[in-house]
């Protein structure tokens, strides 16, 4: 497993656990190529929720150009990526 793809599966298991605790996701573990909208069902209010408790999990800030950009759990894994320099 190359140094990139354990800092994406650390990413997605936290973005998974954020699921679990704050929006009540029971569907077991989040996959890249699930849509948050589609797939997970979230709202404008619960991807506000996801978005604000990402930023907390990871320290990190979202701003609308990101929100925007994100579609896929994929999405969101590689904007967390990005915006922690790994």
């Amino acid at each position: 497993m190359t140094g990139a793809t354990m800092i994406d599966e650390t990413i997605l298991q936290g973005i998974s656990d954020v699921a679990r605790l704050h929006l009540g996701w029971t569907g077991g573990d989040l996959t890249p190529e699930m849509r948050l909208v589609e797939d997970l069902r979230l709202d404008s209010v619960r991807l506000l929720t996801l978005a604000a408790e990402v930023e907390n999990r990871f320290r990190i800030f979202l701003d609308e150009a990101d929100e925007m950009a994100i579609e896929t759990v994929a999405d969101l894994v590689e904007i967390v990526r990005r915006k922690l320099g790994a």
